[in-house]
């Protein structure tokens, strides 16, 4: 079976590093229930990957976003497997941060 998304690198940092920073201000337990429940909102988008929203006011690329939490989940909706481009939280400067990564 093929894998149902991938994650690009800089996706794989935000989330070890959305991790990290959990850990450190609470707790490895509370950090841990944030990145499964990230990771499990991935497996669904990427059956579902209509489900998220297009932020136009963001970046006029083609990505969709989906929240959990207070994190952003950047996605390309029509990429098989699924690409997570990036996860950020929303109190971020998304638009400039979306510039340079997409």
């Amino acid at each position: 079976m093929s894998a149902r998304y991938e994650l690009a690198p800089q996706a794989a940092i935000d989330l070890f590093e959305i991790w990290q920073y959990i850990k450190e201000e609470t707790s490895a337990t509370t950090a841990d229930r944030v990145e499964s429940a990230i990771r499990d909102t991935i497996v669904f988008l990427s059956g579902t990957p209509e489900a998220g929203h297009h932020r136009k006011d963001l970046t006029d690329k083609d990505v969709k976003f989906f929240p959990v939490y207070s994190y952003l989940i950047v996605y390309r909706p029509t990429t098989k497997p699924l690409q997570i481009a990036s996860i950020l939280h929303g109190r971020r400067d998304l638009a400039q941060l979306l510039k340079d990564r997409l």
